[in-house]
């Protein structure tokens, strides 16, 4: 008789784990969700990143449309500070101030009155880049990127390559 109640007690288990359930399926409520927030370090540390970069190419800002601390701000920011680096990797004429480089000097070069890798003086610095001078000291200090994106403002305040007279004539470049 033990065995009889074992085996019927397992059939019925069974039955039991076989049947499918009906549960009815409630949908749920797909209004608004409540967004999950993130660290705000991290938006802080892109969008910082990305003005910098801006400032380095002298694009305007951007601002945040978006709402602070969520995971949208932090994707919104990811994506400006990416595209802002891009843009600063890539100076418009790249080429032309690595060509002027090749006979000017190294980018750490420290000789007065000429410094960095594209010889700029103390005029040049000043008038056309007062806040790295400010901040960062003489252009034998910046980088690379930076002394190309400065020499760019020169370049399109009018005075083109003719900042660097010989050494653009010996590129092609004037």
């Amino acid at each position: 008789m033990g065995a009889f109640v074992l085996s019927a007690g397992v059939a019925r288990g069974s039955v039991l784990l076989s049947t499918p359930k009906l549960l009815a399926h409630v949908p749920r409520h797909r209004g608004k969700q409540k967004p999950s927030h993130v660290n705000p370090v991290l938006i802080r540390r892109y969008r910082d990143k990305a003005w910098r970069w801006q400032a380095l190419t002298g694009t305007a800002r951007t601002t945040h449309p978006l709402g602070p601390n969520t995971k949208a701000s932090l994707r919104f920011w990811a994506r400006t500070a990416g595209q802002a680096y891009l843009r600063a990797i890539h100076p418009p004429h790249r080429r032309a101030w690595l060509c002027i480089h090749r006979y000017e000097g190294s980018w750490r070069d420290s000789g007065d009155p000429y410094w960095g890798g594209l010889q700029m003086d103390r005029g040049f610095m000043a008038g056309y880049a007062p806040r790295y001078l400010l901040r960062r000291g003489l252009a034998d200090r910046w980088s690379p990127f930076e002394q190309m994106w400065v020499a760019e403002r020169a370049y399109r305040s009018g005075r083109g390559f003719h900042a660097w007279p010989s050494t653009a004539r010996m590129c092609g470049l004037i």
